[in-house]
């Protein structure tokens, strides 16, 4: 049997006390690829999942986590900056980045590529994500002068063509890594460094613009992150949401009803979907129901009890004494995780 000895490391938020993994999970980012301010709304009991597996001077991660958003300021690169380029393959989930002038969605199978020396924000979705990502430093993408820096923000395909072929070697190396032998690790790393440069040269090469559908969903996924954050607010309306980000409330309305969604029944979903959570924790036991309605944007009892009776076929005492009890497995109409 061939050991495992060259250097993988594994780490799970759920291996620490519950108020502990968000700052934690930040940290590990901090560590993984540069210093950046998190926040998401799962930051109370936060689920992630890494490997970290080194290849000489690269890194490949698999991960799994919550709803996210990362700020990567000016600030923060003046004070550390590792100075590598930083490629996601997307798996599950979805997400969307903006540099400012430029803006990018991603959809599964598909490689988002980043760069630490720029200032960004990414916003997934509201359910968990999974990729593989890819740290490589600049100085080992050969491609002339900072042409490379033009790549950040196209869309590669996985599924085809060298994004394909740089798709197919991660997932294959990250199945199983006791195949390899120490000696293979700076190897590997070597062979992901030349697939890194051929995307990008071949991605330069083509000159690909975004379609204009690709700025409509990563406006979308930001305005989705927004409501997220302002859930318990009673002045959650369209024509709110449609100011914050400089649009009519008629163009907000067309961005949702392309995803087949009303921006009325997306708030009430997701608030239903945080009360839901918040009635089969244990911890909150002691919470009224109606302090949990009123948390997320029900200020009203009967109102609150009429919308989870029709989300969840029972009423909202009744799924919290199965929660607890354990007895329950009922999907969240925001696509949250159920209570087992």
């Amino acid at each position: 049997m061939t050991a495992r000895v060259w250097h993988e490391s594994v780490f799970r938020t759920m291996d620490l006390p519950t108020g502990d993994r968000f700052e934690a999970w930040t940290d590990r980012m901090g560590r993984t690829h540069a210093p950046m301010r998190l926040s998401s709304d799962h930051a109370a009991d936060y689920h992630a999942f890494q490997r970290v597996i080194g290849l000489g001077e690269v890194t490949v991660w698999p991960a799994t986590f919550d709803p996210l958003v990362f700020l990567r300021t000016p600030k923060l690169i003046r004070q550390s900056d590792p100075e590598v380029y930083h490629l996601s393959l997307l798996l599950k989930g979805e997400g969307a980045a903006d540099w400012g002038r430029r803006q990018a969605a991603y959809g599964i199978n598909e490689f988002h590529i980043n760069s630490s020396s720029r200032p960004y924000e990414i916003i997934t979705g509201s359910d968990p994500v999974t990729i593989v990502g890819v740290e490589i430093p600049r100085a080992l993408v050969a491609v002339p002068g900072r042409r490379a820096d033009e790549a950040i923000g196209r869309r590669v395909s996985g599924q085809e063509g060298i994004g394909a072929l740089l798709a197919q070697l991660l997932l294959q190396l990250v199945s199983d890594t006791s195949l390899y032998r120490p000696t293979d690790a700076p190897r590997l790393g070597a062979v992901v460094t030349d697939l890194v440069t051929a995307v990008i040269a071949h991605t330069l090469d083509a000159d690909l613009r975004l379609p204009p559908e690709a700025h409509g969903r990563t406006l979308t996924l930001r305005i989705k992150a927004f409501i997220r954050r302002r859930l318990g607010e009673q002045d959650l309306t369209p024509a709110r949401i449609a100011a914050a980000h400089h649009i009519s409330r008629s163009h907000l309305y067309s961005l949702f009803q392309a995803e087949g969604l009303g921006v009325a029944a997306y708030i009430r979903d997701q608030r239903l979907e945080h009360a839901r959570r918040d009635l089969a924790d244990p911890r909150l036991r002691a919470r009224p129901i109606h302090a949990v309605a009123a948390r997320w944007g029900f200020p009203r009892a009967a109102e609150f009890t009429r919308a989870f009776r029709t989300a969840y076929g029972l009423a909202p005492s009744e799924l919290r004494e199965q929660a607890l009890s354990g007895a329950y497995d009922v999907p969240g109409p925001g696509g949250g995780r159920s209570a087992k």
